[in-house]
């Protein structure tokens, strides 16, 4: 990065490309990247981009793609939550940017959650 316009070119280009809505819609399926040092360390940055990328691919206009800082299970990370309206969170561990087309096709788009990849399989 060589100048201040540089540093906003790349910020612009990440707004576009990161599905930015308003907290309280009622239909948005949020899936939330931890991003802390621990999360960064393990590989979250190419997960998070896999699941920006995956989503526009698959025309996901009702998904919402943030990140968030520690999560707290930092042997765990990269992990990522996933949250349908009306149903309870769901927390994806030790994610890899191969595993986000499963999680985004079974879980975000038919609505079956991928047990092995969860907290829960992994404890």
């Amino acid at each position: 990065m060589k100048s201040l316009a540089e540093l906003a070119a790349i910020r612009d280009k990440m707004k576009a490309q990161v599905n930015i809505r308003e907290e309280n819609t009622e239909n948005a399926i949020r899936v939330v990247v931890g991003m802390a040092t621990c999360g960064i360390a393990a590989g979250a940055r190419p997960v998070l981009n896999a699941f920006v990328e995956e989503t526009a691919k698959r025309n996901l206009d009702n998904v919402m793609v943030t990140q968030t800082g520690c999560i707290g299970v930092c042997r765990l990370e990269p992990i990522v939550e996933i949250t349908l309206p009306g149903e309870e969170k769901v927390t994806y561990v030790k994610m890899t940017p191969e595993k986000v087309a499963k999680v985004v096709a079974d879980h975000i788009v038919n609505k079956k959650v991928v047990t092995e990849y969860t907290i829960g399989a992994a404890e």
